[in-house]
């Protein structure tokens, strides 16, 4: 994202342009979607779909499948919504029939919705262990639990212990060889009381002030940001919201005239126009950028996670396969369309060896501080083509198709040596990652580290950003 005070960039690239983000020489392979069972109840008629339609049938369907509607992913493969559903023989609505002619790849599966969220609940009242993370996965019909390096010995045991009293099917252990922890930058970097953020999205605050999102935890570990290293304050937290119900800050610039364009920079240049809000999609594939690590792609895998991060639980929370490192925490998550998905919390592993990664759905963050994609009504900027203003605007609530959209690019990167080398795989800049640091009472703690040549920020080591 970009918050320069400069006229915006004329080289965005073109939304949904896979030739632009190609020639960008930033686009990395898709993700392939791995499915487990297959479909029943006849043979398929499933429409071709975008992911963000995809959603949206996803939404329709389970109002109008009610009680035996048990969840939704999307077949990047075949570009398909896959709908379970639980038993319906002797159904008199004919839910299998309604599903398909909407257009979805419909299959019978064993756990219902209801009793996937009483086994979440489960695990939340018997296994909140630090290390732990969950989120149902619609692929598998059951619920993804992941423990970190840490779960060892008894905690080991108590967690094996409660997933198997969730009954057989019902849900799945995985090891990670990393630590959840959260991170620390993500597309602009950002600097405060010495710890290293990044900026999510751009948006407009509730009262028409210039503002932007980023982690909560960021939030909590100093309440002024500059743009540069040691640099002069920019920005000041009016929100933040770490550990509990999400992840996320709004963080308002202090001139009221600054600009604030709804993209998010790739780097080499190049942005990508933000266009509006999404609701993220299992199967679907995103995109993370981050000042340490640039570019990276991989694919959603599970929805409403919970995350038990040293410092307390986080729920609500996408869980994905894009990998980050130390320096990425606050960056954003978004589609190649031009949809505003996520913003970075935390995880395990790195983008050598992989991991797992969580991120703040924007949609939720926008919700509770009531602020909108976009820099309308912000330092007097001009709303581009398709942005809802006044009356039409949504706060606080849903995004629509094509609402939020601002025209214009957004400077790429911030100068070599501030830390924020930004979408450059060999950056030169330093970083100033956070080591022992701690999210309590606000306050940041321990010493920051500058690491030079090489990815920009990369700290070396194997596992998550070191908490602020």
């Amino acid at each position: 994202m970009s918050h320069k005070r400069i006229p915006k960039r004329k080289a965005a690239i073109a939304v949904g342009g896979v030739a632009a983000l190609g020639a960008a020489a930033l686009l990395l392979p898709q993700a392939n979607a791995s499915q487990d069972g297959g479909a029943r109840g006849g043979a398929s008629t499933a429409r071709t779909l975008k992911a963000d339609d995809a959603d949206d049938l996803a939404a329709r369907l389970s109002k109008l499948l009610g009680d035996a509607f048990a969840g939704s992913y999307y077949d990047s493969a075949n570009r398909q919504l896959v709908v379970n559903v639980t038993d319906v023989s002797g159904d008199d609505n004919n839910v299998i029939v309604q599903a398909k002619k909407a257009g979805a790849e419909v299959r019978e599966v064993d756990n219902s919705t209801a009793e996937l969220q009483a086994a979440a609940r489960t695990l939340r009242t018997k296994a909140t262990i630090p290390g732990t993370a969950w989120a149902v996965d619609p692929r598998t019909n059951k619920i993804l639990v992941t423990a970190d390096s840490t779960v060892t010995g008894t905690r080991w045991d108590r967690l094996e212990s409660t997933v198997d009293g969730l009954g057989s099917g019902m849900a799945t252990v995985k090891k990670s060889a990393g630590t959840f922890r959260t991170f620390v930058s993500g597309g602009d970097a950002i600097f405060g009381g010495g710890a290293r953020c990044s900026l999510g999205f751009n948006v407009t605050a509730g009262d028409g002030s210039p503002a932007f999102l980023t982690a909560g935890h960021c939030g909590v570990a100093a309440q002024q940001w500059s743009d540069a290293q040691n640099g002069a304050p920019i920005a000041t937290v009016d929100q933040a919201t770490f550990p509990g119900n999400g992840d996320f800050a709004l963080v308002k610039y202090d001139d009221p005239n600054t600009q604030a364009p709804s993209d998010v920079n790739v780097g080499g240049g190049q942005s990508v126009q933000i266009l509006q809000a999404t609701e993220a999609t299992v199967g679907q594939q995103v995109f993370r950028m981050g000042s340490t690590t640039g570019l990276h792609d991989g694919q959603v895998l599970g929805l409403d996670a919970t995350v038990n991060y040293p410092e307390g639980t986080v729920t609500g929370l996408i869980q994905t396969d894009v990998c980050a490192e130390p320096g990425d925490s606050g960056g954003s998550l978004f589609t190649q369309d031009g949809g505003a998905v996520g913003l970075t919390s935390g995880g395990s592993g790195d983008c050598t060896s992989g991991g797992e990664t969580f991120f703040q759905p924007v949609t939720t963050a926008l919700a509770a501080t009531g602020a909108t994609l976009g820099d309308a009504g912000a330092g007097g900027q001009q709303a581009g083509d398709g942005q809802q203003a006044g009356d039409g605007q949504q706060t606080g609530g849903d995004q629509q198709a094509g609402g939020d959209r601002i025209g214009g690019g957004q400077e790429a990167g911030a100068g070599a040596g501030d830390g924020s080398d930004v979408g450059s795989a060999d950056g030169s800049g330093a970083a100033d990652d956070q080591s022992g640091a701690d999210a309590t009472n606000g306050r940041a703690s321990g010493t920051g580290h500058g690491s030079g040549g090489g990815n920009a920020g990369r700290s070396g080591r194997s596992g998550l950003t070191d908490t602020h």
